[in-house]
């Protein structure tokens, strides 16, 4: 399988060179799973051009500091590429800015939303059985660090998972072999422990707090790994 990453934006200086950029850490996480993968990637955000939907067998489209209500010049690309790779039948995800990216591109509502910055590990209820979930369950436990939220779906997408603080934590799109989740299955406790403590001067500190002492407790984001390689290897949104 031929996997293109799209990058819109990358860790922070400081970080990176630690810890790698998003093309990595999404390497590593879908390798782990799907060995054998081949990967190309975009970085979009940079002003690269995007392939067409004969280059590639599936996309992952990663997070990012930017917001899609932002106005950037390479938001409409972007979005576009989503819709073409729908039509395409390619199957895509989308992480955290690709979550919120991708519902746009079908025609949701994302804004920055009044509760502010969830951080640290969240817990969703799964309201949804798809084929790809290799391992069903009601809950699912993963890292996130986001401001903004889908707030309305496209027309016809199912609410996978969500919570009180996220409501629309996770899509599946009717426009073709699409899904996105709003947390973060690629980010290590570790890397995720380091952005927070980064951000920590736009981050309430109690938010902070909390965010950090929620990474003691175990996650699911091997599951979602699982979930992810299924999906992109069977297409089956």
């Amino acid at each position: 399988m031929r996997l293109h990453i799209v990058e819109t934006g990358e860790p922070p200086a400081p970080l990176k060179s630690r810890y790698g950029d998003y093309r990595t850490m999404f390497e590593r996480v879908i390798s782990q799973q799907a060995p054998g993968v081949a990967f190309t990637s975009t970085a979009i955000y940079e002003g690269d051009a995007l392939p067409g939907p004969s280059d590639y067998d599936g996309v992952i489209i990663t997070g990012s500091p930017a917001g899609v209500y932002e106005g950037h010049d390479w938001i409409a690309p972007a979005e576009e590429f989503v819709r073409r790779a729908a039509d395409a039948g390619k199957p895509q995800i989308g992480i955290c800015f690709g979550h919120q990216l991708m519902a746009q591109a079908f025609g949701g509502v994302v804004e920055k939303s009044d509760k502010g910055w969830g951080v640290g590990v969240h817990q969703y209820d799964v309201f949804q059985t798809r084929p790809w979930m290799t391992q069903t369950t009601q809950k699912i436990r993963c890292t996130v660090s986001h401001q903004d939220q889908v707030i309305e779906a496209p027309k016809g997408a199912l609410t996978l998972a969500g919570s009180e603080f996220c409501p629309l934590g996770a899509l599946s799109y009717a426009q073709g072999p699409a899904i996105s989740f709003q947390m973060h299955p690629e980010f290590d406790h570790a890397f995720a422990e380091a952005l927070m403590r980064l951000r920590k001067d736009r981050i309430p500190g109690e938010t902070v707090s909390e965010g950090i002492s929620s990474l003691t407790g175990r996650t699911d984001r091997d599951l979602i790994s699982q979930w992810m390689a299924s999906f992109l290897m069977n297409g089956e949104g």
